[in-house]
């Protein structure tokens, strides 16, 4: 956000500096007379919407005080100095309550993203430090665009098959997403006990949301829907599986290498009623992967993965200078490092909430 700050007081002055300065110049040198007087005018409209509100009353001083002095010089009348000066005067006062506007409605829109936020963190429920072979860390951080309430969605817990764990996104924002995430949370919480795998977990909780989007009279042609990956560490934690409902893949990183898991045969996302359609018999769905002593599990939400950098460019996690060749002290170090570095690759101007949990199998190597 500072960086943000600079960088737009860095290019609003030099827009300011060139429009004083040619004014001076067009009003000394140019044909006809005073054809700097726009751009005297100008640069406090400049400052008053791109600089600090003292900026703007330096600029808009400054450029009265120029007014001034050339009048004087170039032997000005009284009354057309006091015009001159009026215009840029007046043009100054307004840019200055433009400039109090501004930094209201960022006052305002900081205080309302951080109630969202706040607002979301109460919704999800607090991953243990700890469960079963697993260290866990997560953290949610709340778009710089919006400050409406998003539908990030994670949790984990101990069950008789292993440590389960969800990590998803729902269609949308606002209270339909708050409550589509509650569902999923509720879902999870209750089935994850029950489901004797991780397919027919996920049927379970794509019939809840189903239901719910019934019930509240919401659903037109499946438009509501929540993409999830849901994942199970049993036993002493060898072994990952994962179930992929149309969610960016989990990243494994070991070793000082980040790879990403990417599902065999991809599948819709939860809550669409269309579960018995894409859902094959058994356990067939299931992704296994090994899970080393020391390795770490990245799940993220498409914030991260969508984050832009100035050119475009999408935030890959494989690709990261941060990630790649890097050994993480534990789970909440890799969830600080990720965080900053998609605010790095941003400007911090990431467009979109994101939601990142991070597990490692705990053992005698090195994490990471």
């Amino acid at each position: 956000m500072q960086e943000s700050r600079r960088t737009a007081a860095w290019a609003g002055w030099l827009l300011v500096v060139p429009a004083l300065v040619s004014g001076v110049l067009l009003n000394v040198f140019a044909p006809q007379p005073y054809m700097g007087l726009p751009l005297l005018a100008a640069a406090p409209l400049i400052a008053g919407a791109m600089l600090s509100f003292r900026a703007g009353v330096l600029v808009a001083g400054l450029a009265c005080g120029v007014s001034l002095v050339l009048d004087f010089v170039r032997g000005r009348s009284t009354t057309a100095s006091f015009v001159d000066l009026a215009v840029i005067g007046l043009i100054g006062i307004l840019a200055l309550a433009v400039n109090l506007l501004l930094q209201r409605q960022g006052r305002d829109l900081a205080r309302a993203r951080v109630i969202a936020e706040a607002v979301q963190l109460a919704v999800l429920p607090d991953p243990p430090s700890r469960a079963g072979p697993l260290a866990v860390a997560a953290g949610y951080t709340a778009a710089q665009a919006e400050a409406r309430i998003g539908g990030d969605l994670f949790a984990v817990q101990e069950t008789p098959y292993g440590v389960r764990m969800i990590i998803g996104d729902v269609k949308g924002k606002g209270l339909q997403a708050v409550a589509a995430v509650s569902v999923a949370i509720g879902a999870f919480r209750q089935e994850a006990e029950h489901a004797p795998t991780l397919a027919e977990l996920a049927q379970r909780l794509d019939d809840a949301l189903s239901r719910e989007s019934s019930r509240s009279g919401s659903r037109t042609s499946g438009e509501d829907f929540t993409t999830a990956v849901l994942a199970e560490v049993p036993g002493d934690g060898a072994l990952l599986r994962l179930v992929n409902r149309g969610h960016p893949g989990p990243y494994l990183i070991h070793d000082g290498a980040v790879a990403r898991l990417d599902a065999t045969r991809p599948q819709l996302p939860l809550g669409m009623g269309l579960g018995a359609v894409a859902a094959p018999e058994g356990d067939t769905l299931t992704d296994v992967f090994p899970l080393p002593s020391g390795a770490l599990l990245l799940l993220i939400t498409d914030g991260v993965t969508e984050a832009r950098n100035r050119t475009g460019a999408f935030y890959d996690p494989c690709l990261s200078a941060t990630l790649t060749g890097s050994r993480f002290r534990d789970p909440d170090d890799l969830v600080h490092a990720v965080t900053a570095d998609v605010a790095r690759w941003t400007s911090d101007g990431h467009q979109d909430d994101m939601a990142i949990l991070a597990v490692a199998r705990r053992g005698g190597h090195r994490l990471g």
